[in-house]
């Protein structure tokens, strides 16, 4: 069954999930496996691998928890020979949130009129249960409550003659975002949605290609990074070489900007930037944004560090770990009795008393999303007898749900939605507190000028509402857009 979340997690944003593919290796499915580890941190629910082989066909494994616990296993790994194979690690934002089975977990696989095909996808349809419902009438039995699962039937009535023909005429009728990872016997397919709000990377290794969601992952297996994935752009990858194409209608990106906040590992490099130092800057700008008399900056570990680190040299005052992590508290903990629950943070976090005490204390978090955890973090600090707390938060306020691949609460529990940062501040009780500028933020992310009003460069909407892709069944259902509210 799936993993009970940890109280520490309820109050963060999460990345549905990451792809990993591979061809022209033999077992690449255990290249496959290494990837999908260094991908952990954009979905620890559940994982999938499927792969080929021209004596075994199609094989493939799904479970629930982490990599390391699945997919070490020599036996296992035996059941998946091949050159060619593709996978997923996810949190649940489509389909049954919260209530996971089995047969949610991707890659998914269908048997098409000319073979077999796998996909993985990593992002959101916003138009996935108008899709799905439309589908159903014409007679498609659904498996999965995942919205990966229109593509492949979208493919299944399409009268194209190859798969991926079919595969870009499916994605010509989907909306949202998508950077997918897919296969068929002999080729491996990435694509990328016109807008490139989530990710994709190509690598090379041993005279294979990689396809990736992070450029951390091709690390692991010691691949070259080659490019990102333009979007818009679908890639092929076989044993004889790669080709481009450009199946969309050009329009002008706009990449998810979180990414550079806190859902992309901070080895990771993207769009030629390293995403450490991206942070690192936001913690710069946070300090000539929000200066404050203080003896301390500390970091929220992990996300919190390389912005703590930014604001610490940019202030000239002192930097220190005062608030410890523990490494070894992951989401298979016990299930916790409700007098554990009520430790909260402190089964994940834990205070250095002995650098707080009597310091006036800078603690810098990536986001505040409903804000019971900033609020337990500031009552052990001081209750470790720090002086003052100041909170400092390297992101805007999160004040819009993401319909784009990210587990967002509805908008009324986010606490940006609902009071102003003075509010705010009274709410988490700390002395000030403080958010970097959206012109701050993408200052950091390498645009001098801050935001361009009129023509954003980033997806911004959980900051500023303006979603690039109209979320079309949320709007059907309700959901007021920002021009409406």
């Amino acid at each position: 069954m799936p993993l009970p979340a940890h109280p520490f997690d309820d109050d963060k944003l999460r990345e549905e999930c990451g792809v990993f593919g591979v061809i022209g290796v033999q077992d690449a499915a255990s290249f496959v496996a290494l990837g999908l580890h260094a991908l952990q941190h954009r979905g620890q629910e559940a994982a999938g691998i499927v792969a080929h082989s021209a004596a075994e066909g199609f094989t493939s494994a799904r479970r629930f928890g982490y990599v390391r616990d699945s997919f070490t296993s020599a036996s296992l790994m035996e059941t998946l020979p091949g050159p060619l194979a593709i996978g997923h690690v996810r949190y649940s934002t489509a389909g049954s949130k919260g209530n996971t089975q089995i047969r949610d977990v991707q890659p998914l696989f269908a048997e098409l009129a000319m073979g077999g095909c796998a996909i993985a996808h990593n992002g959101n349809l916003v138009n996935a249960l108008s899709l799905r419902e439309e589908l159903i009438q014409h007679g498609s039995i659904f498996q999965s409550g995942s919205d990966t699962e229109c593509i492949i039937h979208l493919m299944a009535r399409s009268i194209q003659k190859s798969i991926p023909e079919r595969l870009k005429d499916a994605l010509r009728r989907v909306e949202g975002a998508f950077s997918i990872v897919a296969m068929t016997r002999s080729k491996l397919i990435g694509v990328r949605d016109p807008l490139g709000v989530r990710p994709l990377m190509l690598g090379r290794v041993s005279g294979g290609w990689v396809l990736s969601s992070e450029t951390c992952a091709l690390d692991i297996i010691g691949a070259e990074f080659v490019r990102e994935i333009e979007p818009g752009e679908m890639v092929i990858a076989t044993t004889e070489g790669i080709g481009s194409f450009f199946p969309f209608a050009p329009v002008k990106p706009r990449f998810c900007v979180f990414e550079n906040v806190y859902f992309s590992r901070p080895d990771s490099v993207i769009g030629g930037q390293s995403v450490y130092e991206t942070r690192r800057r936001i913690g710069v700008e946070l300090a000539r944004e929000a200066p404050v008399e203080a003896d301390l900056v500390c970091p929220i570990p992990d996300s919190g560090t390389p912005a703590a680190i930014g604001y610490s040299q940019e202030s000239a005052i002192p930097y220190a770990m005062g608030i410890i992590r523990n490494q070894y508290m992951g989401r298979t903990f016990i299930e916790p009795s409700e007098q554990i629950r009520n430790m909260g943070v402190r089964l994940k976090l834990n205070v250095n008393r002995a650098v707080i005490a009597g310091k006036r204390v800078i603690l810098v978090d990536d986001s505040v999303v409903r804000g019971t955890t900033s609020r337990k973090i500031r009552e052990m600090v001081l209750e470790a007898g720090a002086a003052e707390v100041h909170f400092r938060i390297a992101s805007p306020p999160t004040s819009w749900p993401c319909f784009y691949g990210v587990d967002t609460p509805d908008r009324d529990k986010l606490l940006a939605a609902t009071m102003t940062e003075e509010e705010m501040r009274a709410y988490v009780g700390v002395d000030s507190l403080k958010f970097v500028s959206l012109d701050g933020l993408y200052r950091a992310c390498g645009e001098p000028g801050g935001r361009n009003a009129r023509d954003p460069q980033f997806c911004d909407a959980c900051f500023s509402g303006d979603y690039p892709v109209r979320p079309s069944d949320r709007i059907e259902r309700g959901f007021k857009l920002k021009v409406d509210a």
